[in-house]
C-alpha cells in the first residue's frame, strides 16, 4: 500500500522553528515531484512549497519565502520542510504530497498521493 506519513508538527512560540518530515512507503518517489500544503481554519488548502523531481526547480508561497526550506532525501524516500521564524498565521494542518509528473514550477496538479496531515500551532 502506498502511504505518506507526516511528522514533526506541534506547538511552538512565534519566532521558533519546526521541521516537518514526510515518510513514504510502498513505492519509490525519487522520480516524483513532491510538496507541502497547508490548510488553516476556515481557509482553502494552499501550496506552501513544492520541488521538481530532477530539475532542481522549487516553488515557495510568497508569505514563507526566506523562512521555509524544502528538501528531499530520495534514498530514504522522505522529504522535509524546515520552518523558521514561525508566525501565528502559519498555524494550520500541513500535508505532504507527491505526483508523478513534470513539475510546472507551481504547486498545482498534485492529486494522487497525500498524507493525512500534521498540526502546526504557532502561539503569539
Amino acid at each position: 500500500e502506498v502511504q505518506l506519513v507526516e511528522s514533526g508538527g506541534g506547538l511552538v512560540q512565534a519566532g521558533g522553528s519546526l521541521r516537518l518530515s514526510c515518510a513514504a512507503s510502498g513505492f519509490s518517489f525519487d522520480g516524483y515531484a513532491i510538496g507541502w500544503f497547508r490548510q488553516a481554519p476556515g481557509k482553502e488548502r494552499e501550496g506552501v512549497s513544492c520541488m521538481g523531481n530532477n530539475d532542481g526547480m522549487i516553488y515557495y508561497l510568497d508569505s514563507v519565502k526566506g523562512r521555509f526550506t524544502i528538501s528531499r532525501d530520495n534514498a530514504k524516500n522522505t522529504w522535509y520542510l524546515q520552518m523558521n521564524s514561525l508566525k501565528p498565521e502559519d498555524t494550520a494542518v500541513d500535508y505532504c504530497a507527491a505526483e508523478p509528473f513534470v513539475f510546472s514550477g507551481s504547486c498545482g496538479g498534485f492529486e494522487d498521493y497525500w498524507g493525512k496531515g500534521t498540526l502546526v500551532t504557532v502561539s503569539s
